[in-house]
């Protein structure tokens, strides 16, 4: 879905006042719901320590490349890691070990694929048999992307992510803003946040966040690009949580845009789209330029003739995210 325009919480229009308060008691309902699910759930035993990184808001916060960040940065402690997804948009529920020669998009879903190019990744629909399935094959350490909010699987360190500039939104839940459960709640169950800074240089506000008082590490991470655009015109789309965000950094990174095109987050590309894309790039006299989520959505014909701008996540304290790291792996050792 695309976010509507009233959950920026710089919205001020009366239209979008109106929206907000007309939607924030079906809000509160979704809250509710929320938590009386976590509540009533009895999570599963844990086959291995189980790292979340999940969010509070719908939407793209960076969660899947800080997943494949922590799971690079494990392998490198020798924590033998794997990746466990939902698998969301695709048609399979697992559990099962994704295979990108084997696999694709439609199958298991964009960002399992992306989690499979930095190590064994599984998907499982309920989470808990995957867990289970990647142990069985070797995993000492489970990487889950997403799951703040899914109870079924114990967990032995939560992490929230927060896009450091849209933050919380106006702070509503779900229809009224992008909350997926208030702040305060999602917090209270979580061992760390990390703060997605636009780049190196840039300051969170962790006060107007709520995260300056926290008693749980706060770290602070960027997407960094994995090398320049390519020279010459341009024509970006994307279908993630923002869009805006891949388009910006692109130009903050010397491209040249002639155009952009925005789709819904993980909207699923028929060849259709992508030939009218690549008439209007040609048309400019650009080429096209993708997402690397995106570019494992696109029909297969059509691959070939899109670039993708590949990022990584990089952290500010990298010791700080070593130490996390080996504190679960090292607490579950004594777990229960």
């Amino acid at each position: 879905m695309r976010p509507p325009a009233f959950w920026d919480a710089g919205a001020e229009r009366s239209s979008s006042r109106l929206a907000r308060a007309l939607l924030s008691p079906l809000g509160a309902l979704y809250a509710a719901a929320t938590a009386r699910r976590i509540a009533r759930t009895i999570p599963a035993p844990a086959p291995a320590p189980v790292i979340c990184v999940g969010n509070l808001t719908l939407g793209g916060t960076g969660k899947t490349p800080v997943t494949i960040a922590l799971i690079e940065i494990a392998q490198r402690l020798g924590l033998k890691p794997a990746g466990l997804s939902r698998g969301w948009g695709g048609k399979l529920e697992g559990p099962l070990k994704v295979e990108p020669g084997l696999h694709g998009a439609r199958d298991v879903g964009d960002e399992p694929l992306l989690l499979a190019r930095a190590g064994p990744a599984y998907i499982d629909k309920g989470r808990v048999e995957g867990a289970r399935l990647a142990v069985r094959e070797g995993a000492g350490l489970i990487v889950m992307d997403d799951g703040h909010q899914n109870p079924k699987l114990e967990k032995i360190c939560s992490i929230v992510v927060v896009d450091a500039v849209a933050g919380w939104g106006p702070g509503l839940v779900f229809p009224a803003g992008p909350l997926r459960e208030p702040v305060a709640a999602g917090l209270a169950r979580a061992d760390a946040v990390i703060v997605m800074a636009p780049d190196a240089a840039f300051e969170p506000d962790y006060e107007s966040l709520g995260l300056a008082e926290l008693e749980i590490p706060v770290l602070k991470a960027w997407l960094e690009p994995c090398g320049s655009p390519p020279p010459g015109p341009l024509l970006a789309f994307a279908g993630i949580g923002r869009p805006q965000k891949f388009f910006d950094a692109l130009v903050a990174a010397g491209g040249e845009l002639a155009d952009t095109a925005s789709f819904p987050d993980h909207h699923a590309y028929a060849r259709a789209e992508i030939t009218q894309l690549a008439d209007l790039a040609s048309a400019h006299g650009a080429q096209l330029i993708t997402t690397e989520k995106d570019w494992v959505r696109l029909p297969g014909g059509v691959q070939p003739s899109v670039t993708t701008w590949p990022v990584r996540a990089r952290f500010e304290n990298l010791a700080r995210v070593e130490a996390l790291l080996q504190d679960a792996v090292d607490g579950f050792g004594g777990h229960g």
